[in-house]
């Protein structure tokens, strides 16, 4: 697929990964197309599946939801039929902002974000622990952020770009 992709393509992507809201207009304005050709360009990055979505980041503290807990989660027994159940409760968990299966003693990671200790406990009793699957859950609460991003590197020096 990256052999698809020439150096505009990327430029088009490092534009909207870092602010979505931007027009077609302006993107085109900032690598120096025409608009249609720029929104051509966006929508072929939609059909082949490099462009998932476009979405708004939300400052979550000023909602309220500023109490944050990274959690290792274990299974009590980690088949599959047990991963698939694990997975298909929490898709449904607007808690669980990020949920990945890994490697070693765990059987997941994720991040939970509250409003604080009361509601994180009220989730780890009712729902974490309530779907009877989970043997252990290590709870590490955020103190600080220390960097964040939805951006993934794009480098066009390591990747391989048509010229």
């Amino acid at each position: 697929m990256l052999m698809e992709l020439d150096a505009i393509d990327f430029r088009i992507l490092e534009l909207i990964q870092d602010d979505a809201a931007l027009s077609v207009a302006e993107i085109a304005d900032r690598i120096g197309l025409s608009s249609s050709p720029c929104w051509r360009r966006i929508k072929r990055l939609e059909e082949i599946g490099v462009i998932q979505k476009r979405v708004t980041l939300l400052n979550r503290e000023e909602l309220g939801l500023d109490f944050e807990v990274m959690a290792s989660v274990k299974l009590a027994l980690p088949t599959r039929e047990n991963l698939e159940k694990f997975e298909e409760e929490i898709a449904g968990w607007p808690e669980v902002v990020d949920c990945a299966t890994v490697t070693g003693a765990v059987d997941y990671m994720m991040r939970i974000v509250t409003s604080d200790m009361h509601a994180y406990d009220a989730f780890l009793r009712d729902k974490l622990l309530g779907i009877g699957l989970v043997s252990d859950v290590q709870s590490r609460i955020v103190i600080r952020i220390a960097k964040r991003t939805s951006a993934i590197p794009l480098d066009n020096s390591k990747l391989n770009v048509k010229k």
